[in-house]
């Protein structure tokens, strides 16, 4: 039995992806216990995945460094007898906790200065490893190790109960045959990763009229967007935005027929709960960070100014986004729907 802490990722869509490393982990031991340090918002994520032994709340802020609360907390970890840490994001501070504990195997991709702090560093070979999710899984192996030729995707566990309890705590009607739709119109990375708020609208009046039911789902920060939308729809879908703790939002999620996201960390969750998925991308890349499902409908124009991984248009144009109409999301639901799968 191995005992192994996880450093874990500050984004919520890669903390889904990591769920690839741990079941990849799981699969070479399956008696192995892995504990996950990570922001409280990731932690929410993880609850959700059964391969997950303890998540501990990380109490470090974004981007600080707190080197003597890290001696501290890394201190606290020496007697739990962890024999592997693997710290994946790829910061200098996220290295100091597994270094401080005095875990004997330290496992992660060589970053800022983190020689020493890592003795098992990789360098990354971004061709090798394209994707996110590859990069996750290589650490689940020896150094150059060839990957599987299947990966296992992200898969987030929902039970009955749980979701009878969400639907509850925010009175929420889940009326039988009648479809729903959930629109994640929000994206934390910046502007140029958001479909107009308009357009959501529009693929949500047309659902509603076609007698789906349609639920707004987004964080705290995106509640304008819940409002924008409700004063184009008359007030007739259900918002969420800001509303829910993020674990109850997957409990939510999972009662989707089908789902709309930008690039975001909710699209990976509707993903990883193979929910029918429609992903719009603007200034980012699904060749990087794609949803890992079969379930999905991908729409990117790929104009020469895209990917530009831009928080917002360096054009000021945003046609990445803005010549995405809704008549082909709309479109890309009903394939979703001939395929029996929304």
């Amino acid at each position: 039995m191995s005992k192994i802490l996880v450093i874990g990722p500050a984004w919520v869509g890669d903390t889904v992806m990591a769920q690839t490393l741990f079941t990849l982990l799981k699969q070479q031991d399956p008696t192995a216990i892995i504990d996950v340090l990570a922001p409280a918002h990731s932690v929410q994520v993880l609850l959700r995945m059964p391969e997950i032994n303890q998540c501990f709340v990380s109490p470090f802020s974004h981007g600080s460094l707190n080197l003597r609360e890290r001696f501290k907390l890394g201190r606290t970890y020496q007697a739990a007898g962890y024999q592997q840490a693997f710290t994946l994001p790829n910061s200098f501070k996220s290295a100091l906790i597994p270094f401080f504990a005095g875990i004997p195997k330290r496992t992660g991709w060589l970053g800022e200065y983190r020689y020493g702090l890592l003795n098992d560093a990789r360098k990354l070979d971004k061709a090798r490893y394209p994707l996110m999710v590859e990069r996750f899984a290589a650490l689940a192996f020896p150094k150059d190790s060839p990957l599987p030729a299947n990966l296992p995707w992200p898969h987030l566990q929902t039970t009955q109960e749980s979701v009878a309890a969400a639907l509850k705590k925010y009175t929420v009607a889940k009326v039988s045959g009648q479809p729903i739709l959930a629109l994640c119109p929000g994206a934390e990375f910046g502007p140029a990763k958001r479909w107009p708020i308009e357009y959501f609208s529009q693929v949500a009046q047309q659902k509603l009229k076609e007698g789906w039911a349609v639920w707004l789902f987004g964080s705290p920060k995106e509640q304008q967007c819940g409002v924008d939308i409700q004063a184009l729809c008359q007030n007739q879908c259900v918002d969420l935005i800001g509303k829910t703790k993020l674990v109850d939002t997957i409990d939510l999620l999972s009662c989707a027929d089908a789902v709309v996201a930008n690039d975001s960390g909710l699209m990976h969750i509707s993903a990883a709960l193979n929910k029918p998925l429609v992903v719009v991308y603007g200034s980012t890349d699904p060749g990087f960070t794609p949803p890992l499902s079969k379930n999905v409908e991908i729409l990117s124009l790929k104009l020469s100014c895209s990917p530009c991984f831009q928080r917002e248009c360096p054009l000021e144009h945003l046609n990445c986004l803005k010549q995405l109409t809704p008549d082909k999301v709309l479109a890309s639901i009903d394939t979703l729907r001939s395929r029996g799968v929304a």
